[in-house]
């Protein structure tokens, strides 16, 4: 049975010499992952009529532009939404899965940058593609719902990026359903692993959010510890096989 303490601890043991390369890591990763939150507003000065009674077009003749305007923004949305998913399945996808396996190859004294591009090897890209959005398939389908099986299934499928990590032929819905089998029981404990940091995280607020970004290393190599944790555990007891997880 794992604890936070000893996930820590060997987490920050692997970090102790090659901190950097897991700092520029974890920051491609905090950037293709979300940026820094936008804001917008409207001066209440303005006035969105064409006088105190005018039409929200203006004159008649002017609402077959405006349809022309509409149509034309319409479209540039659907266009920006389609863009926005393609880069998040094509690109971002295979990034994180390759971010995955640098922690976890580094959590084995095996630190090599390459394998950020890991996933995007012939052999393994659509492989990767097709498990991943699988799995933010699923999750999207379990928000819909409710926010809370939303959330405990996030931390059920949260192990599939490290999984096709060790094997991206593994089969979309294998790595699914052994993410699920390997966190059954501990969801919760994971999930009070992450709280465990909200300290370390609140201090890096504390230079002007620049300090979170310092914290992400220890973070991510701690993740990738509870992944190792789990998988030799799931090999134990049968779950999975070395031979499955291409080890």
């Amino acid at each position: 049975m794992w604890t936070r303490k000893e996930l820590k601890e060997r987490a920050w043991q692997s970090l102790r010499a090659t901190y950097w390369k897991a700092f520029l890591v974890s920051l491609l990763l905090a950037l293709i992952g979300g940026g820094l939150p936008s804001c917008s507003w409207n001066s209440g000065g303005e006035r969105g009529f064409d006088g105190d009674t005018g039409s929200i077009f203006g004159s008649g003749e002017d609402i077959g532009i405006w349809v022309t305007i509409i149509v034309i923004l319409v479209l540039i949305g659907i266009f920006v939404v389609i863009a926005a998913f393609a880069f998040q399945v094509l690109l971002v996808s295979p990034l994180i899965v390759g971010i995955r396996q640098y922690f976890k190859q580094a959590a084995q004294d095996d630190v090599n940058m390459n394998y950020i591009g890991y996933a995007f090897a012939k052999n393994n890209y659509w492989s990767v593609v097709k498990g991943m959005l699988w799995k933010d398939f699923l999750n999207f389908l379990w928000y819909l719902l409710l926010l809370v099986p939303g959330f405990v299934k996030f931390y059920s499928y949260s192990l599939v990026p490290y999984l096709l990590a060790d094997n991206p032929r593994i089969g979309t819905k294998r790595a699914v359903e052994l993410s699920r089998k390997m966190m059954h029981e501990q969801k919760w404990r994971t999930f009070v692993l992450d709280l465990s940091f909200i300290g370390w995280f609140l201090l890096g607020m504390l230079a002007l959010l620049l300090g979170i970004l310092f914290v992400l290393p220890y973070f991510n190599a701690t993740k990738a510890e509870l992944y190792i944790t789990l998988r030799d555990k799931a090999i134990q007891e049968g779950i999975s096989s070395r031979e499955e997880l291409g080890l």
